[in-house]
């Protein structure tokens, strides 16, 4: 139980200095280390992961280093896209899905391991390069339909699996968008806390929720990713993706080797 919460700590501590990629440890902490099933994790981790990201958001919006049209023309599609998946789309998933050779598919089995399969992604996303180019404001009808489409497939992932998307998320605001890299942190804090408030107010009513256990967890992750922002300062971006990317990685693989044996 204390490294669960020492874990939280860690995800808001990543989520500060990356704006991304501690999210994608969150339902993994809330299954192995708490015991939640996967598919109540998955709320939980909305909840979590948006409050402490708006906390971040806030804080990035006070040193101006967030881009507000980018977050609208991404986020927009990307909420509708969450609030739709786990309102209509979560509810029609049938607990067991099938069997193979008499092993029985779970939905909450499939759920894990296709969590891990996107961590193995997240990990190498993390391990590239990519450069700071400076802000264009300017896009191109092409490229602001890119972006919308971008939204659409971040809120798939954020609706079905609970993880925020920023690994996904930087990626796309410095290559494609063309964010300076601190911008582009600021304003993927404030898409993922947009989308994952959105997805938790989906499944509001749905689960027995324990508030305590949960204002608690988020509280912690507050605090990390306060201590994370000021850190961020004094740590090369680099180093610390490369070093978190290879944790992601581990993790990943370890979650698909549990739920395959």
């Amino acid at each position: 139980m204390v490294v669960g919460y020492i874990a939280a700590a860690f995800i808001g501590l990543a989520l500060g200095m990356t704006g991304g990629g501690g999210a994608i440890l969150t339902v993994p902490v809330l299954v192995y280390l708490f015991g939640l099933s996967p598919t109540l994790a998955t709320s939980y981790s909305l909840f979590v992961v948006g409050s402490t990201s708006l906390v971040g958001a806030v804080s990035n919006y006070r040193r101006r280093l967030l881009d507000w049209r980018t977050a609208f023309l991404f986020g927009l599609p990307s909420v509708i896209t969450v609030f739709a998946v786990r309102r209509f789309l979560l509810p029609l998933i049938p607990g067991t899905l099938g069997h193979i050779q008499g092993y029985t598919l779970t939905r909450d089995t499939v759920t894990m391991m296709l969590f891990a399969l996107l961590m193995v992604l997240a990990a190498f996303s993390m391990f590239k390069k990519t450069s700071d180019n400076g802000n264009n404001a300017g896009q191109p009808f092409c490229g602001r339909c890119r972006l919308i489409l971008y939204g659409i497939g971040l809120g798939m992932v954020t609706g079905l699996l609970g993880a925020g998307g920023g690994f996904l998320l930087i990626p796309v605001l410095v290559v494609l968008v063309k964010l300076p890299m601190k911008t582009a942190v600021g304003t993927s804090l404030l898409i993922i806390a947009v989308n994952s408030l959105t997805g938790f107010a989906g499944d509001f009513g749905m689960y027995d929720t324990n508030w305590l256990f949960l204002t608690g967890l988020t509280v912690i992750a507050v605090a990390g990713i306060l201590a994370g922002g000021r850190l961020a300062h004094n740590i090369p971006a680099v180093l610390l993706k490369k070093g978190f990317g290879l944790l992601v990685l581990i993790t990943g693989v370890l979650m698909l080797i549990h739920e395959i044996l």
